[in-house]
């Protein structure tokens, strides 16, 4: 099957824009319809059972994409939420938990650290000066009073590809629970959550997964699962959803316990699409066509340890390139001086070659 065929791509000038939403799928789009409306439509009310299904297949898409058990796996309305949830789950026992990331880590995710000042927790965060794929700067900043380390694996900004495993493996031996931001990485970067070691990843469909927004994701090592009590709960975190006795909640066993109440369910359906494309084509293919068009559009840089985005500092010449993209009709996005142009299988060499010949005058 041929990759227009799989994918559904704007109409216009090249795409460039997976870092920021990945392409529609058509399984996507076929299962909104077959597993969503279809039995909303026929079934009413009793659809349930078919939706809560398809959730669970969704769980066992990410099992099979990225390791760990399908019950280590909760859906999730965004990476903030899960956090939020996570963070507030745990049994801590000092009076204050400092949380130590990158400057260049996605903002959200800070915010929330952040907001959580009255819950006694503490941002602390790396310097956007120091390299955030060196080792060293990390074990520099691992300080007695560090009790958690977030680590992004790929960073939104600069496309740095973080070597999640050395840092984790440091901080363990230093008695750190590390937790991970895969929202930039999974889809287009292979991933074996076990490998890691770690506590808790949270992720997203809507980039390189290609799943479209509000399909998020978390997964908790499954022996660290009885430790934690989420605070935000509803029906579908109790052991038995379906028991309607409000006296009685029990958490659930699995990190279902970390749902709340009614999921929605549409935005999971249109996720599933894409992940199992992403299967079927695999994630090492993926990853070696992205490097094949991102060599092609830099020659005089190695992506080998960046993500799937080229984020090119253009300075003054900035909009100069943004000009030159706007008039090959290209979808792109900028922040500040950097441009952001994604590459995944959707893209062809010639627009990898189109970008080549923008960037080689400057």
């Amino acid at each position: 099957m041929s990759i227009k065929t799989q994918f559904i791509i704007p109409e216009g000038g090249p795409y460039y824009l997976t870092h920021s939403i990945g392409p529609m799928t058509r399984k996507g789009k076929d299962y909104l319809d077959a597993h969503y409306l279809t039995p909303w439509i026929e079934k009413g009310g009793q659809a349930w059972p078919y939706w809560l299904t398809l959730m669970d297949r969704f769980n066992g898409a990410l099992s099979k994409l990225l390791g760990g058990g399908e019950d280590e796996f909760a859906h999730q309305p965004n990476l903030s939420a899960a956090l939020s949830k996570y963070l507030l789950s745990l049994p801590l026992k000092k009076s204050t938990t400092k949380i130590l990331m990158h400057a260049h880590a996605f903002p959200s995710m800070g915010f929330v650290v952040s907001a959580l000042k009255s819950d006694n927790f503490e941002l602390v965060l790396i310097p956007e000066t120091q390299p955030a794929q060196d080792l060293q700067v990390w074990a520099d900043h691992l300080s007695e009073d560090i009790d958690i380390v977030l680590l992004t694996h790929v960073h939104s900004m600069t496309g740095v590809l973080s070597p999640v495993g050395e840092i984790a493996r440091l901080a363990k031996s230093k008695g750190k629970r590390v937790l991970v931001d895969v929202a930039q990485s999974v889809g287009v970067i292979p991933i074996h959550i076990p490998d890691w070691d770690v506590d808790a990843v949270f992720g997203s469909c809507i980039k390189w997964l290609c799943g479209g927004p509000g399909a998020g994701w978390m997964w908790v090592r499954a022996e660290e699962l009885p430790t934690l009590n989420p605070v935000t709960v509803g029906w579908f975190s109790h052991a038995n959803p379906f028991e309607f006795d409000i006296r009685n909640f029990e958490y659930s066993e699995t990190a279902k316990k970390f749902w709340d109440g009614t999921p929605s369910v549409a935005p999971y359906a249109m996720a599933l699409g894409g992940i199992e494309t992403v299967l079927d084509m695999g994630v090492e293919t993926i990853r070696a066509r992205n490097l094949e068009l991102l060599q092609t559009a830099r020659t005089d840089f190695d992506f080998t340890d960046n993500g799937g985005t080229i984020c090119y500092k253009a300075g003054e010449q900035a909009d100069q390139i943004e000009n030159g993209l706007k008039l090959m009709k290209a979808k792109f996005d900028r922040r500040g001086d950097t441009l952001r142009l994604s590459l995944h299988v959707t893209n062809t060499l010639e627009q990898a070659n189109r970008i080549a010949n923008l960037l080689k005058p400057i």
